[in-house]
């Protein structure tokens, strides 16, 4: 495939600002009888192509994206995070399938590339961490299934790729900046069996069973060794133990992450000179260097010529990108697949109802006195609307963001509905401001509706917070609303604040989470508060009590609890505000659990395995009948959790197995649902990091909390599922 120098091909490997895709034309340009590679070469029809393109939950503003004419806007999709809490995976292909149809699109206009670095799967350990809301959630499994989902919508299931999608960050990162550590010098003290059992499996479900094009190497380093110089993680685990070895796809740096494990000031001072980073980097199985602006541009040309790297390393790099490319129909021509796809691709009516069923799904109830859903339409039914997020539509799209073609806050939504609004802006973080406008709205009014929390001018890359206490200037004014004497709806926009000092304020009826919904963000949180929806969504992670940031450090990796240290998520951690898993709904429901064997004979269901993997191997469906027993048409999720008496355990785990949305279940009326899960699912990891199914007792728990249970048994002997790979004298 290749005819090329060194100097050409290097700088290939570094990832710069170029201008839009122009498509070569393999059939009918030069190219049809020229074999060069080269970062453009425009007499043969080969321009600058630019690695580095945005997608978190929609086509966003970045390097490699040129807005403007007919491409100024895109549609804005909910944050990972919101529509993690819908637990709809159906819902996260289809969110795919739109963001990369308009991602083409753009590409096609010139306007953007092929790669897209998105989605971001790292668990949600720590409630500080500034892009935890990029992410779905907490939960491991969670995670590694949204993963499969979206990957499948963003690159497609045809042997053309829609787009080539970047699984991020690999791996265990989920710091920003905490006192003088940061994510460009934090090195993640991982033990081996939590690497194996929470911070890998979504990359496991991203690349062996996704199959993604691409997966970006992160800035800490795990166990001593930097993610982009770290053999053990990207060949050890990723290229071999999940035989992620197709010459189409490759690894990219987070951006500068190179520049920052040599000898960079702030750095990991993992090399003593740029050029021995750089070949450090491209030995241990990284691909492509992104270099953004935190320190001098990369020259792989130097590393080369002092035989930091070699002409074999340099030859499968420029392989694996470019036979991605080919993957993706780069060289295919106009008629290639996908090239049909243009501006009447973009915004169309089946992606902006996408946008909002996303935030409708995502939005959970978290508290409810018989208040909600409440009819606020017509004479005398005013409605103060107070809180910054009320009417900062922008603000609710969170990081990584393009520019929608609309943006409903809450306050237009409002107005839309017929409702008479009395709005008065709050307090972000600061309690010694006026809030007299606020107070003298809400006298004025029937009913308020209080919009607050954390935003992303405070959460958001490069930053993470000291406190998940509600913000002093708004609790203070929540307060003095919950004093008049009027029923209070708080919606709360963000992550992770600790509720603790609303729960019990007389007259706060109401709470809402709804994340960043995007776009719709408005009209989804008032179609819920009106009933024209209604909730159930479950959160995707666990809301702690504001102490929790004086009992965990920020820097501690590890997740079960050992002495003060209180544990990570819901399976480690006692004594949450709100669970994980938990959301209310305008109804009630029951659960009944069909038929289901009382005994399993581990050995025949492995033997029955036609699958690859023997973690992938289907368990016995469970059936359940959901029966709503109320007055509002609902959907209803069911989470199913594993518990019980097998394997080594320092005490009872309840685990995340499965999950499954039922839709639209009408009142008095039953539907019939199956839960679908693997043995992997159910398999415990143990100290080595390999997934053992063991013999014994476990219990199925349905809903959070607990609404049916079923107890069953595994007999046999114990099968090792997964034998994870030992590190060996380190990580490098």
């Amino acid at each position: 495939m290749t005819s090329y120098t060194p100097s050409l091909a290097v700088a290939l490997l570094a990832t710069l600002a170029t201008a839009g895709l122009v498509y070569p034309d393999c059939n009918k340009g030069p190219l049809k009888s020229n074999l060069v590679n080269a970062p453009g070469f425009q007499k043969l029809g080969l321009s600058a192509y630019q690695w580095w393109n945005e997608a978190l939950h929609g086509v966003a503003h970045n390097r490699g994206i040129t807005w403007g004419g007919n491409f100024n806007t895109a549609t804005q999709f909910p944050q990972a995070i919101t529509s993690g809490a819908a637990f709809d995976d159906d819902l996260v292909e289809q969110i795919g399938i739109a963001i990369s149809t308009e991602a083409r699109a753009f590409a096609n206009s010139g306007r953007a590339h092929l790669d897209f670095w998105t989605p971001d799967v790292n668990p949600f350990r720590d409630p500080r961490w500034g892009r935890g809301h990029e992410t779905p959630g907490e939960d491991a499994l969670r995670n590694g299934r949204f993963a499969e989902a979206f990957i499948r919508g963003m690159q497609g299931t045809a042997s053309t790729l829609r787009v080539i999608a970047t699984c991020k960050h690999f791996a265990a990162y989920d710091l920003e900046a905490t006192g003088s550590t940061t994510r460009f010098n934090f090195d993640a003290k991982v033990s081996t069996q939590d690497l194996a059992e929470y911070y890998l499996p979504p990359f496991q479900g991203c690349a062996r069973d996704a199959r993604a094009g691409s997966v970006m190497c992160s800035y800490n380093a795990v166990n001593g060794v930097p993610a982009c110089a770290n053999s053990y993680l990207m060949q050890t685990i990723l290229r071999q133990h999940w035989n992620w070895t197709d010459q189409n796809q490759y690894i990219v740096s987070d951006c500068d992450a190179v520049y920052y494990l040599g000898n960079a000031n702030g750095g990991h001072r993992y090399k003593s000179s740029y050029p021995q980073a750089i070949g450090a980097a491209f030995q241990a199985g990284t691909d492509n260097i992104c270099w953004a602006t935190g320190g001098t541009a990369p020259d792989p040309l130097a590393a080369f010529n002092q035989k930091q790297f070699t002409q074999a390393n340099l030859d499968q790099m420029i392989v694996r990108q470019y036979q991605a490319l080919i993957r993706a129909g780069y060289f295919d021509g106009s008629d290639g697949a996908y090239r049909n796809l243009g501006v009447s691709d973009v915004n169309t009516p089946r992606a902006q109802d996408l946008a909002l069923k996303a935030a409708v799904e995502g939005t959970v109830l978290l508290k409810n006195d018989n208040l909600l859903p409440m009819n606020i339409t017509g004479p005398g039914n005013t409605v103060a609307m107070i809180g910054f997020w009320a009417s900062k539509a922008d603000e609710m799209l969170g990081g990584y963001s393009g520019s929608p073609p609309f943006s409903h806050d809450p306050v237009w939504a409002a107005k839309q509905m017929g409702m008479t609004v009395n709005y008065a802006t709050g307090p972000v973080v600061e309690e010694n401001i006026d809030t007299s406008t606020a107070v003298a709205v809400a006298q004025k009014s029937k009913v308020i509706i209080y919009f607050g929390g954390i935003d992303n001018t405070v959460e958001k890359e490069g930053t993470d917070r000291t406190s998940i206490s509600w913000p002093s200037g708004q609790l203070a004014l929540i307060k003095k609303l919950a004093g008049l004497g009027k029923p209070v709806i708080v919606v709360k926009m963000g992550t992770h604040v600790d509720d603790t000092p609303i729960l019990d304020l007389p007259n706060v009826k109401a709470i809402i989470w709804a994340g960043y919904p995007g776009q719709d963000g408005g009209t989804a949180v008032m179609q819920i508060i009106t009933g024209a929806a209604a909730p159930a969504g479950r959160l995707p992670m666990t809301m702690y009590p504001a102490d929790y940031a004086n009992k965990a450090s920020q820097t501690n990796m590890a997740l079960r609890p050992s002495g003060s240290y209180p544990g990570r998520t819901y399976r480690w951690y006692q004594g949450a505000v709100f669970p994980f898993g938990h959301g209310l709904h305008y109804t009630n429901f029951t659960i009944a659990i069909g038929d289901f064997p009382f005994a399993f004979s581990i050995q025949a269901l492995v033997n029955l395995c036609a699958e690859a993997y023997l973690d992938r191997c289907p368990f016995r469906t469970l059936p359940i009948v959901v029966t709503n027993t109320g007055s509002y048409t609902s959907d209803y999720v069911a989470l199913a959790f594993v518990t019980g008496n097998y394997g080594p355990s320092p005490f009872p785990i309840k685990t995340l197995a499965t999950y499954k949305r039922v839709f639209g279940v009408a009142s008095g009326q039953s539907q019939n649902a199956s839960l679908s899960w693997t043995l992997g699912s159910i398999a415990r990891v143990d100290a080595t990091g390999s997934r053992i199914l063991y013999p014994g007792t476990y219990t199925l728990l349905i809903d959070q909390p607990t609404a049916a249970n079923i107890t069953f048994m595994l007999t046999g002997s114990e099968v090792m599922l997964d034998t994870w790979p030992q590190p060996d004298n380190g990580y490098g």
